[in-house]
Parts: structure tokens; sequence; C-alpha cells
């Protein structure tokens, strides 16, 4: 990364992480600067940047992952477990393996004394039980709070150790903004594995940066679509390896699958290494996927390439599209996704003629200003709820706009019996011309097969009273006027 970025999201300007408002407020406050900081009086919880660090990285070849914390630390990696089990079975893996996860185990007593020789005695069994190539080391709250200074512990270890260590500064308190735990990964792959070492450039070599929540559907799609431009795709860091890592300088141009996964890191590179990059939209439904595609192929100079392309998926699908579409027409969504996916499938759903009423993503910023000014243009009123991770916001909003469909994390709002489809899907296509058309399906046929979300609504109850739900779902939103 440049010197001047942190790693930390808010360090840049007009940023946002809690926030409850409708779309055309949120529009003309961030024209006009009057979004500001705000909080919440109560949170339910927070998606640190641990996490995103290690599910960034936890399927890369020959390595071996070390959280640095108490146990209870890595508890959500079992997401990204379970799409490296998954993505290894679609990709044709006979001999399925779990990630290699070595948790030092910080307890009461290392918070009072250190936990420096936890931390050398994980590495030693890393490299006695793997003989990896890769040992990814990551920070927690609890080493941060401690003070154990990782990069001189790594640096005195890595003189005996063949494998390459590399430290992650991931403590999850320095950002609300969960984003900047994929920005630790890539600020120490630039440090660590990149090293400044510039390579001759690859003609046709793309850099696709893609995050855990990619199906191997998707990553064909886009693999497909980037073919048709002549480009051969290094896919990274999903299913990647250290051969792939080191190729990233090679590339004639970078692009992201997710909007925000790699915005930070590819700035870095044309910084350092001059490779242009496209950050546009996640390409989920027509409209997003025509961007994303002339997006790249503007900077690797084949527009017109790309629109000869477009035209032919256009005539390929669109009738499909329209089909899709009378099945789905004037229904209500509500969606819920990371801050690049939820406004993509906002934009998608106008593929279909639904109706946006609810849109909840963790942050506000520049990107989704601009997908903001465009939603307004033709869902003329919806709100948005800035939250990371605030269920008890979410079940509020739901159980008042009653929505005919849900789209995102289905947990709570498939518990009030409402029909949910899953688009941050990691098992089945939602990107491109090819993922539109099973998504609409998919949709479709939730929408006319609701009964086991009803059922499930009669026999369980959220954890809320009654009273919650008749109050203002941003009661707990304080500053920010």
């Amino acid at each position: 990364m440049s010197e001047t970025y942190s790693g930390i999201r808010e360090s840049r300007p007009k940023r946002y992480n809690d926030l409850g408002t409708t779309g055309i407020n949120a529009e003309l406050d961030y024209k006009k600067g009057c979004l500001k900081k705000a909080d919440r009086s109560f949170a339910q919880g927070l998606q640190c940047q641990q996490i995103n660090s290690m599910a960034a990285l936890m399927s890369l070849e020959d390595s071996v992952f070390i959280a640095h914390s108490p146990q209870g630390c890595v508890g959500c990696t079992s997401m990204a477990v379970d799409q490296y089990r998954v993505g290894q079975a679609h990709r044709g893996v006979k001999h399925i393996k779990n990630p290699r996860i070595i948790v030092s185990n910080l307890d009461q007593n290392n918070v009072i004394f250190g936990g420096e020789e936890k931390l050398k005695k994980a590495v030693e069994d890393a490299v006695e039980r793997y003989q990896p190539k890769l040992i990814f080391v990551f920070a927690s709250c609890a080493s941060g709070i401690i003070g154990d200074d990782m990069d001189a512990i790594v640096k005195e270890i890595q003189k005996d150790t063949k494998a390459l260590i590399i430290p992650i500064h991931c403590e999850g308190f320095k950002s609300k903004i969960c984003a900047s735990g994929f920005d630790a990964a890539f600020i120490s792959i630039h440090k660590y594995i990149l090293k400044q070492e510039k390579l001759k450039k690859q003609e046709g070599l793309v850099n696709l940066f893609a995050p855990v929540s990619i199906s191997y559907a998707d990553q064909v799609e886009m693999e497909r679509m980037l073919s048709l431009l002549g480009l051969r795709v290094n896919y990274i860091p999903f299913y990647s390896s250290l051969e792939k890592m080191k190729e990233i300088p090679a590339a004639q141009a970078s692009t992201s699958i997710c909007k925000v996964f790699a915005d930070e890191f590819m700035k870095t590179l044309y910084e350092d290494y001059d490779i242009p990059y496209s950050h546009t939209v996640m390409p989920i439904g027509v409209r997003n996927t025509d961007i994303w595609f002339r997006g790249i192929a503007g900077v690797v100079g084949k527009e017109k390439e790309a629109r000869e392309i477009i035209e032919r998926e256009h005539k390929r699908i669109l009738p499909l599209v329209e089909s899709i579409k009378n099945r789905l027409k004037g229904k209500r969504v509500f969606i819920c996704g990371g801050t690049g996916r939820s406004f993509a499938a906002a934009a998608l759903i106008d593929d279909f003629g639904m109706e946006l009423v609810g849109l909840e993503t963790p942050t506000y910023d520049e990107d989704a200003q601009a997908d903001i000014e465009y939603l307004n243009t033709i869902h003329p009123d919806f709100v948005i709820d800035i939250a990371n991770m605030q269920p008890f916001e979410q079940v509020n909003l739901v159980k008042k706009l009653r929505p005919d469909v849900f789209i995102g994390v289905p947990e709570w709002a498939a518990k009030l019996g409402i029909p949910t489809t899953h688009v941050l899907d990691m098992k089945r296509p939602t990107m491109g011309y090819d993922g539109l058309l099973f998504l609409g399906n998919k949709i479709a046929d939730q929408l006319e097969n609701p009964g086991f979300n009803i059922k499930l609504s009669q026999h369980i109850k959220l954890p809320y009273k009654d009273s919650w739900y008749q109050e203002d779902a941003f009661k707990y939103i304080i500053g920010g006027e």
C-alpha cells in the first residue's frame, strides 16, 4: 500500500458506518456535506478486521494461518472453512481438506504477562506439522492491547525458518469498517511477497481480485467473459498460491469482482507497479455487468470488442430475463449485503421490474453515493440502514416494511416468514450474464414456494420484545446531526 494509507478505512474522508435514513435524504445530505460521523449507544455485534483478513486468504495453497488471539476469535471463520471445502469439490479436488488454522490461545495470564512465547510455539508447530511455504500470523484485539511486537517476533523466527512468515495487523478495534480487514491483508502481501520487485509485463494478463464469497460458478463466468477479450486471468487471492501472488506485478491491468475488496490495493499497484485498474461496480445484473465489462475493456484498449460482445450477450439473455420478469414484476424487496454487493443487487432487481423498499449495508462512501444517485432514479422511496452486523435494526425494518422477498443473509428475515434468497451465495452463481438468470429464477422459486419460511416463523421466536417493533429502528444511532 502507499505510505499515505494506514489500512484503516475511516482515515479516508467521507466514509460513514452508522446511519439510518432514506435514499433521497442520503443523496442530498452527502452532496450538501451534512453527513457526519455517528455511533450507536447500543450495538448487537460487529464484524471485525481479523475475520475478513483470515477469510480473504484462507484458501491459499501451502499455507498455515495462525490467529494470535483467544480461541473464540476464530469462530467466525467457519464460513470461510465451509466455502473452502465446497470450492474444492466444485474444482474437482478428490481429497478435500480443511484449511490449516492454529490459534495461539491467549488467556488471562497472557493479557498480563504477554503472549510472545505462545506465538513462537504456534509458528514452531506450524513448521513441524505442515512444512508450509507461507505462514500468516493474524493479530487480534487481545494481542494488540497486550502490545506484543508481532513484527519483531516474526523477524526473529524468520531467520531459522524456510517458510515465509507474514504478520497481518488486523486488530479488530482499529476500524469499524469491516473492509479494513481486506486492506490489512493486502498491505502485508505488498510488503512481504511483492517487495517492490518489478517484473516484465505479460501481455493480456489481468489480476482479478476475488473475496471468499464468490462461487466457483461466478469465477468461471468472469473468466469466460474476460477470455472473450483475449485476456488471461490471475485469480487472486482466493484459491491462489505463492507463485500466483508473486505474478501480480506482471499483469497488464487489474480489476476486482467485489467493488470494495481490493480497491485500495489496486491503487497501490498502479502507484508502485504502473498497473492500471478498473474500479466500477460488482457485476450483478445486466446494467452492472455491462459497466464492469466495459470498465476492464477500456483499461486494456478493447472497447470496440466489448461493445460487440455485450450486444451478443444481450441477444442471448434478455429474452430469458423478460420471462423471469413476468414472475417477479411489482414484488417489493429488502436487500442486505456488503457495500458492493447490496447496491449491485438493488440495481439488479430493476431487471425484473421489482421495487426496492429497504437496503442495509455496512458503509456509506463516495462509491455508495454514486450508486444511490442511480437507485433514486428508479426506486423513489426506500429506507437505508448503514449497519455492520446490527440484526435488531434489520428485523425492526423488515417487520414494518413487510417486503415480498428478502435478498441477503437470510437467518433473521426467514424467521419472520418472508421468502429469502441469499445474494452472498458462495456455492451458486450470482455474477455476470449467466449468474443473473440463475439468481432471478431462484428469487422467483422462493416467492412461489414460501412454505418453509412460513412454517419456520410459526415455530421460532426472535429474541426481541414486541415493543421493539413499535420503536424507531434507528433510535440507538447517536450523533451525525
